[in-house]
């Protein structure tokens, strides 16, 4: 197993929030704001695969012949600009993504044809669902570039992870820095959990982990 594929199965064992915490005691910003799961209880985790979508002109390009060459494993993560008023994932692509193991998508904008992402249950994270189709209005011009997803950058190769919670990026230069500090972090909050079911307080068991300083940028 490589070393990308040993960070993303050790990531894939944490939750959302204390990887949050962990970029945030690093200075890194990653919570990508407004994503959430077409079908709750679906976490997933994998290195980014980069869509970017434009608008029309006089001539359309296609709208999703890209997810053939999509990785098992990987992350499908799409810059369609948050737009709310035509989508660019349906059936077709969920069906096809779901065959190929692809391990989840993520769209800065919408989705349609819900019913079959709830029937099998793929990890998708959007801004919602919208029946009208992107086709002619919006084609990919790019892929495999740093896109925009929710304001913050993503880049081939970043480790994207997400659950009920929401989605977070971490920058592949600096996820085996922040594996770390998320294990940390952890395990002090399970510490902490562990003092209160033996019936601590809760200021006595946050005191004793350092609770309040887990996710404080350190200098």
């Amino acid at each position: 197993m490589s070393d990308t594929a040993n960070l993303v199965a050790e990531f894939a064992k944490l939750d959302t929030p204390c990887v949050s915490d962990a970029l945030d005691r690093l200075g890194i910003s990653g919570g990508l704001w407004g994503l959430r799961p077409i079908v709750d209880g679906t976490p997933f985790c994998g290195t980014a695969f980069t869509v970017h979508y434009t608008s029309c002109g006089e001539v359309a390009g296609n709208v999703g012949d890209f997810l053939d060459d999509v990785k098992p494993g990987q992350v499908v993560v799409i810059d369609n600009g948050g737009r709310v008023n035509g989508t660019v994932w349906g059936d077709l692509m969920t069906y096809t993504s779901s065959r190929n193991k692809i391990n989840g998508t993520i769209i800065d904008g919408i989705c349609r044809d819900l019913p079959l992402i709830r029937e099998l249950r793929y990890p998708i994270y959007t801004k919602g669902g919208y029946m009208v189709t992107g086709k002619d209005r919006v084609y990919v011009d790019a892929v495999n570039v740093p896109v925009s997803i929710c304001g913050l950058q993503v880049k081939p190769g970043d480790i994207i992870l997400g659950d009920d919670s929401g989605v977070l990026v971490i920058p592949a230069g600096r996820a085996a820095e922040v594996l770390e500090v998320a294990k940390e972090i952890e395990a002090k909050e399970a510490g902490i959990m562990k003092g209160l079911r033996e019936g601590k307080t809760l200021k006595e068991a946050r005191s004793q982990a350092g609770y309040h300083s887990l996710q404080t940028r350190r200098k």
